[in-house]
Protein backbone atom coordinates (compact mmCIF):
# COMPACT_ATOMS: atom_id res chain seq x y z
CA UNK A 1 0.00 0.00 0.00
CA UNK A 2 1.19 3.60 -0.38
CA UNK A 3 1.26 4.06 3.21
CA UNK A 4 3.66 1.68 3.68
CA UNK A 5 5.74 3.07 0.32
CA UNK A 6 9.25 5.13 1.09
CA UNK A 7 8.95 8.56 0.54
CA UNK A 8 8.36 9.64 -2.60
CA UNK A 9 6.41 12.84 -4.21
CA UNK A 10 3.98 10.55 -5.45
CA UNK A 11 3.61 9.28 -2.19
CA UNK A 12 3.46 13.26 -0.60
CA UNK A 13 0.63 13.56 -3.31
CA UNK A 14 -1.45 10.48 -2.12
CA UNK A 15 -1.40 11.96 1.28
CA UNK A 16 -2.47 15.03 -0.30
CA UNK A 17 -5.17 13.47 -2.07
CA UNK A 18 -6.23 11.44 1.29
CA UNK A 19 -6.14 14.76 3.31
CA UNK A 20 -8.75 16.15 0.47
CA UNK A 21 -11.28 13.07 0.40
CA UNK A 22 -14.73 14.31 0.52
CA UNK A 23 -15.58 11.31 2.51
CA UNK A 24 -12.67 10.07 5.07
CA UNK A 25 -10.47 13.12 4.75
CA UNK A 26 -8.84 15.52 7.07
CA UNK A 27 -12.53 18.61 7.88
CA UNK A 28 -9.74 21.22 7.87
CA UNK A 29 -8.32 20.20 4.47
CA UNK A 30 -11.17 19.54 2.96
CA UNK A 31 -12.72 23.32 3.03
CA UNK A 32 -9.67 25.06 1.93
CA UNK A 33 -9.55 26.60 -1.07
CA UNK A 34 -7.02 28.74 -2.86
CA UNK A 35 -7.43 31.90 -1.03
CA UNK A 36 -7.16 30.00 2.52
CA UNK A 37 -4.13 28.49 1.75
CA UNK A 38 -2.03 31.98 0.83
CA UNK A 39 -1.52 33.54 4.68
CA UNK A 40 0.17 29.69 5.33
CA UNK A 41 2.40 29.55 2.02
CA UNK A 42 3.42 32.88 2.75
CA UNK A 43 4.13 31.98 6.82
CA UNK A 44 6.20 28.79 5.24
CA UNK A 45 8.29 30.93 3.18
CA UNK A 46 9.34 33.41 5.98
CA UNK A 47 10.20 30.18 7.79
CA UNK A 48 12.46 29.08 5.14
CA UNK A 49 13.95 32.75 5.10
CA UNK A 50 14.29 32.38 9.42
CA UNK A 51 16.16 28.76 9.12
CA UNK A 52 18.47 29.90 6.68
CA UNK A 53 19.17 33.21 8.80
CA UNK A 54 19.72 31.35 11.66
CA UNK A 55 21.90 28.26 9.64
CA UNK A 56 19.60 26.08 11.26
CA UNK A 57 20.01 23.61 8.37
CA UNK A 58 18.01 20.99 10.53
CA UNK A 59 14.62 23.10 11.06
CA UNK A 60 15.49 24.14 6.82
CA UNK A 61 14.91 20.80 5.64
CA UNK A 62 11.77 20.33 7.76
CA UNK A 63 10.53 23.87 6.85
CA UNK A 64 11.45 23.16 3.00
CA UNK A 65 9.05 19.94 3.45
CA UNK A 66 6.52 22.23 4.61
CA UNK A 67 7.08 24.99 1.66
CA UNK A 68 6.88 21.84 -1.10
CA UNK A 69 3.58 21.06 0.90
CA UNK A 70 2.07 23.92 0.22
CA UNK A 71 2.66 23.26 -3.75
CA UNK A 72 1.46 20.06 -3.73
CA UNK A 73 -1.94 21.49 -1.74
CA UNK A 74 -2.65 24.10 -4.97
CA UNK A 75 -1.86 21.54 -7.33
CA UNK A 76 -4.42 19.33 -5.53
CA UNK A 77 -7.14 21.68 -5.74
CA UNK A 78 -6.27 22.79 -9.09
CA UNK A 79 -6.34 19.24 -10.24
CA UNK A 80 -9.80 19.06 -8.68
CA UNK A 81 -11.10 21.98 -10.47
CA UNK A 82 -9.83 20.81 -13.79
CA UNK A 83 -7.56 23.85 -14.00
CA UNK A 84 -3.79 22.16 -13.69
CA UNK A 85 -2.08 19.82 -11.80
CA UNK A 86 1.04 18.92 -10.09
CA UNK A 87 2.45 17.93 -13.50
CA UNK A 88 1.55 20.15 -15.58
CA UNK A 89 3.28 22.99 -12.65
CA UNK A 90 6.20 20.90 -13.09
CA UNK A 91 6.25 20.97 -16.94
CA UNK A 92 5.68 24.87 -16.56
CA UNK A 93 8.57 25.20 -14.61
CA UNK A 94 10.89 23.27 -16.58
CA UNK A 95 9.61 24.51 -19.27
CA UNK A 96 10.19 28.24 -18.42
CA UNK A 97 13.40 27.58 -16.66
CA UNK A 98 15.20 26.38 -19.77
CA UNK A 99 14.05 29.06 -22.18
CA UNK A 100 15.19 31.87 -19.74
CA UNK A 101 18.62 29.73 -19.75
CA UNK A 102 19.46 29.64 -23.52
CA UNK A 103 22.98 29.81 -22.19
CA UNK A 104 22.92 26.24 -20.56
CA UNK A 105 20.29 24.75 -22.45
CA UNK A 106 20.54 26.38 -26.17
CA UNK A 107 23.40 27.85 -28.24
CA UNK A 108 22.98 31.55 -27.33
CA UNK A 109 26.34 32.93 -25.92
CA UNK A 110 25.91 34.95 -22.69
CA UNK A 111 28.98 35.17 -21.23
CA UNK A 112 28.50 38.72 -17.80
CA UNK A 113 26.25 38.45 -15.00
CA UNK A 114 24.85 41.66 -16.75
CA UNK A 115 24.07 39.86 -20.35
CA UNK A 116 22.50 37.19 -17.92
CA UNK A 117 20.36 39.01 -16.06
CA UNK A 118 19.30 41.40 -19.13
CA UNK A 119 18.21 38.33 -21.05
CA UNK A 120 16.32 36.89 -17.99
CA UNK A 121 14.20 40.24 -17.80
CA UNK A 122 13.52 40.21 -21.75
CA UNK A 123 12.29 36.81 -21.43
CA UNK A 124 9.93 37.86 -18.53
CA UNK A 125 9.00 41.05 -20.76
CA UNK A 126 8.23 38.30 -23.82
CA UNK A 127 5.31 36.46 -21.14
CA UNK A 128 3.99 39.46 -19.61
CA UNK A 129 3.38 40.69 -23.06
CA UNK A 130 1.95 36.97 -24.08
CA UNK A 131 -0.38 37.35 -21.32
CA UNK A 132 -1.51 41.15 -22.06
CA UNK A 133 -4.08 41.69 -24.92
CA UNK A 134 -2.92 44.90 -25.99
CA UNK A 135 0.69 46.25 -27.06
CA UNK A 136 0.96 49.02 -23.92
CA UNK A 137 1.24 46.33 -20.96
CA UNK A 138 3.06 47.93 -17.63
CA UNK A 139 6.77 46.51 -17.47
CA UNK A 140 5.19 46.86 -13.57
CA UNK A 141 2.10 44.69 -14.71
CA UNK A 142 2.84 41.81 -12.66
CA UNK A 143 4.44 41.99 -9.69
CA UNK A 144 2.61 41.40 -6.64
CA UNK A 145 1.21 44.02 -4.59
CA UNK A 146 1.43 41.75 -1.63
CA UNK A 147 5.14 41.27 -1.71
CA UNK A 148 6.73 43.06 1.27
CA UNK A 149 7.21 47.05 0.43
CA UNK A 150 10.54 46.86 0.42
CA UNK A 151 10.97 44.06 -1.61
CA UNK A 152 8.45 45.41 -4.13
CA UNK A 153 10.08 48.99 -4.19
CA UNK A 154 12.95 47.01 -4.97
CA UNK A 155 11.55 45.29 -7.95
CA UNK A 156 10.01 48.28 -9.48
CA UNK A 157 13.01 50.37 -9.78
CA UNK A 158 14.68 46.64 -11.04
CA UNK A 159 12.58 46.60 -13.83
CA UNK A 160 12.50 50.40 -14.65
CA UNK A 161 16.16 50.13 -14.81
CA UNK A 162 15.96 47.63 -17.46
CA UNK A 163 14.40 50.04 -19.65
CA UNK A 164 16.78 52.64 -19.11
CA UNK A 165 14.63 54.79 -16.16
CA UNK A 166 17.77 54.86 -13.14
CA UNK A 167 20.49 56.80 -11.96
CA UNK A 168 23.71 56.68 -13.72
CA UNK A 169 25.29 56.07 -10.05
CA UNK A 170 24.78 55.69 -6.69
CA UNK A 171 26.09 58.91 -5.95
CA UNK A 172 23.07 60.09 -7.47
CA UNK A 173 20.84 58.01 -5.53
CA UNK A 174 22.64 59.70 -2.25
CA UNK A 175 21.56 62.89 -3.84
CA UNK A 176 17.93 61.86 -4.34
CA UNK A 177 18.06 60.70 -0.54
CA UNK A 178 19.08 64.23 0.22
CA UNK A 179 16.58 65.64 -1.31
CA UNK A 180 13.75 63.74 0.46
CA UNK A 181 15.69 64.49 3.92
CA UNK A 182 15.11 68.19 3.39
CA UNK A 183 11.56 67.40 2.27
CA UNK A 184 10.63 65.52 5.09
CA UNK A 185 12.56 68.72 7.37
CA UNK A 186 10.53 71.52 5.69
CA UNK A 187 6.89 69.19 6.13
CA UNK A 188 8.27 68.83 9.56
CA UNK A 189 8.32 72.60 10.42
CA UNK A 190 4.78 72.79 9.22
CA UNK A 191 1.75 72.29 11.94
CA UNK A 192 1.42 68.46 12.25
CA UNK A 193 -2.05 69.21 13.94
CA UNK A 194 -2.99 69.78 10.90
CA UNK A 195 -4.62 66.21 8.90
CA UNK A 196 -3.39 67.45 5.02
CA UNK A 197 -0.08 68.39 6.57
CA UNK A 198 0.28 65.23 8.34
CA UNK A 199 -0.71 63.41 4.82
CA UNK A 200 1.99 65.05 3.02
CA UNK A 201 4.87 64.51 5.95
CA UNK A 202 3.74 60.65 4.98
CA UNK A 203 4.05 60.72 1.70
CA UNK A 204 7.92 62.22 1.74
CA UNK A 205 8.44 60.00 4.54
CA UNK A 206 7.55 57.00 1.59
CA UNK A 207 9.75 59.03 -0.75
CA UNK A 208 12.78 58.77 1.61
CA UNK A 209 12.01 55.09 2.26
CA UNK A 210 11.50 54.90 -1.79
CA UNK A 211 14.96 56.73 -2.57
CA UNK A 212 16.94 54.93 0.27
CA UNK A 213 16.10 51.28 -1.49
CA UNK A 214 17.29 53.03 -4.67
CA UNK A 215 20.94 53.10 -2.73
CA UNK A 216 20.46 49.59 -1.27
CA UNK A 217 20.01 48.59 -5.14
CA UNK A 218 22.67 50.76 -6.41
CA UNK A 219 25.01 48.93 -4.18
CA UNK A 220 23.99 45.45 -5.15
CA UNK A 221 22.26 44.73 -1.49
CA UNK A 222 18.78 43.23 -0.76
CA UNK A 223 17.06 45.95 1.48
CA UNK A 224 15.11 43.37 2.47
CA UNK A 225 17.60 41.12 3.82
CA UNK A 226 19.43 44.39 5.13
CA UNK A 227 16.40 45.58 7.26
CA UNK A 228 15.73 42.15 8.44
CA UNK A 229 19.23 41.86 9.68
CA UNK A 230 19.05 45.19 11.36
CA UNK A 231 15.72 44.57 13.34
CA UNK A 232 18.05 41.19 14.51
CA UNK A 233 20.78 43.51 15.23
CA UNK A 234 18.72 45.92 17.24
CA UNK A 235 16.53 43.63 18.92
CA UNK A 236 20.22 41.26 20.58
CA UNK A 237 21.53 45.14 21.94
CA UNK A 238 18.03 46.19 23.42
CA UNK A 239 17.63 42.85 25.38
CA UNK A 240 21.18 43.13 26.60
CA UNK A 241 20.04 47.07 27.93
CA UNK A 242 16.95 45.11 29.52
CA UNK A 243 19.31 42.57 31.23
CA UNK A 244 21.62 45.32 32.40
CA UNK A 245 19.06 47.57 33.56
CA UNK A 246 17.10 44.55 35.57
CA UNK A 247 20.73 43.49 37.27
CA UNK A 248 20.90 47.14 38.20
CA UNK A 249 17.71 46.57 40.46
CA UNK A 250 15.71 49.33 39.01
CA UNK A 251 13.17 48.81 35.89
CA UNK A 252 14.08 50.86 32.87
CA UNK A 253 11.54 53.07 33.85
CA UNK A 254 13.47 54.33 35.91
CA UNK A 255 16.93 55.06 34.15
CA UNK A 256 17.92 57.97 32.75
CA UNK A 257 18.21 58.06 28.68
CA UNK A 258 22.38 58.17 29.15
CA UNK A 259 22.50 55.45 31.43
CA UNK A 260 20.63 53.65 29.09
CA UNK A 261 22.48 54.89 26.41
CA UNK A 262 25.79 53.22 28.65
CA UNK A 263 24.06 49.78 28.25
CA UNK A 264 23.71 50.21 24.86
CA UNK A 265 26.88 50.96 24.00
CA UNK A 266 28.51 48.55 26.11
CA UNK A 267 26.17 45.78 23.85
CA UNK A 268 27.86 47.06 20.54
CA UNK A 269 31.44 46.96 22.21
CA UNK A 270 30.38 43.28 23.24
CA UNK A 271 29.89 42.47 18.98
CA UNK A 272 33.58 43.53 18.32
Amino acid sequence: MMKDAPASMEKLRWIMAQLRDPETGCPWDIKQDFASIVPHTIEEAYEVAEAINQQDFSELEKELGDLLFQVVFYSQLGQEQQRFDFDSVVAAICEKLMRRHPHVFGDKALHSEAEIKANWENEKAKERQAKSSTSQLSILADIPQALPALSRANKIQKRCAHVGFDWDNIHQCFDKVEEEVAEVKAELSSNLDNHEQQARLGEELGDLLFAVVNVCRHAKQDPEALLRAANEKFTKRFKHVEQQASESGKAMTEHSLDALEQFWQQAKALEK
